[in-house]
C-alpha cells in the first residue's frame, strides 16, 4: 500500500510540473488539422483553464496526506491504482498534444476513465482530502475529453456535422457522463468542475446555439449536484 501511496505522490508532483517542460501550449493548434478551426465553439473561454492550478495543488495535498496518514487505509488504497494510471498518462499528455491531437484525445480519455474509476471508489470519509480533489480533477477531465472530441472531429472533416454540430454532440456527451457519475457518487467538486467548464463554453460563445446549450447543461449539472449532495446528507 505504501508503495502505491508514494507513487501517487510522485506522479501528482510530476503531473503538476509537466507544463513547465512544454513551451506555450494553449490548446490544439488549428494548423494541426486538415480543416483548421481558429476558434472551436466547443472550447471554453481561456480563463476556465485556470482551474488547473487548484487541481494540481489539491492533488499534491491529497497525495501527501494519503502517504502520511492513510498509507495503510484500504479505502484510500482502492483509489490509487486508477489514479496512478491517470496521473501517469497525464504527465506525458502535453508533450503528446503538441505532436498529435488524435493520440492526445486517446490519452485524455484513458486519463478520464481512470480518474472516474478512482472517484467512484472514494470512501465516505475524508471527503475534502480525497473525494473532493479527485472529483475536481475528474470533472474537468470529463469536460476536457469531450472538448477534445468536439475539436478533432470537425478538424478532420468528419461527417455529418461541422464545428457547431460536433460541439453540441460533445457537450451532450459531457452532460450524459456527468449525470451518470453524479447519480453513482455524490461529489460536489466533480459537479463544480463540470459546471465551471460549461459556463466557460457559454462565456466563449454567448447566446449562440452552442453557448445556450452550454449554459443549459451547466444549470442541469449544478442542480443535480446540489440535489445529490442534499440527498446524501439526509
Amino acid at each position: 500500500m505504501k508503495i502505491r501511496a508514494l507513487l501517487v505522490l510522485v506522479l501528482s508532483i510530476a503531473f503538476a510540473v509537466s507544463p513547465f517542460f512544454v513551451d506555450g501550449f494553449a490548446g490544439f493548434d488549428p494548423d494541426q488539422f486538415p480543416v483548421p478551426i481558429e476558434e472551436p465553439p466547443v472550447q471554453p473561454a481561456g480563463y476556465a483553464f485556470a482551474i488547473w492550478g487548484p487541481i494540481y495543488l489539491w492533488l499534491i495535498a491529497m497525495a501527501v496526506f494519503g502517504l502520511w496518514k492513510r498509507a495503510d487505509d484500504p479505502a484510500w488504497d482502492a483509489t490509487r491504482l486508477p489514479l496512478i494510471v491517470s496521473l501517469g498518462v497525464g504527465t506525458s499528455w502535453l508533450a503528446v498534444a503538441v505532436a498529435s491531437p488524435i493520440w492526445a484525445t486517446v490519452l485524455i480519455w484513458v486519463m478520464l476513465i481512470a480518474a472516474l474509476l478512482a472517484l467512484l471508489k472514494t470512501p465516505g470519509h475524508d471527503l475534502w482530502l480525497l473525494r473532493a480533489p479527485v472529483g475536481l480533477y475528474a470533472g474537468w477531465l470529463t469536460a476536457a475529453s469531450c472538448v477534445s472530441i468536439g475539436i478533432n472531429l470537425p478538424g478532420f472533416g468528419v461527417a455529418p456535422f461541422g464545428p457547431v454540430g460536433w460541439a453540441i454532440v460533445a457537450l451532450a456527451i459531457a452532460l450524459a457522463i456527468s449525470v451518470a457519475i453524479l447519480k453513482a457518487r455524490a461529489s460536489l467538486m466533480y459537479g463544480v468542475a463540470v459546471t465551471w467548464a460549461l459556463v466557460g463554453v457559454f462565456v466563449q460563445n454567448g447566446t449562440t446555439l452552442v453557448g445556450l446549450f452550454g449554459i443549459g447543461a451547466a444549470l442541469c449539472v449544478a442542480a443535480l449536484t446540489a440535489w445529490q449532495i442534499r440527498s446524501s446528507r439526509s
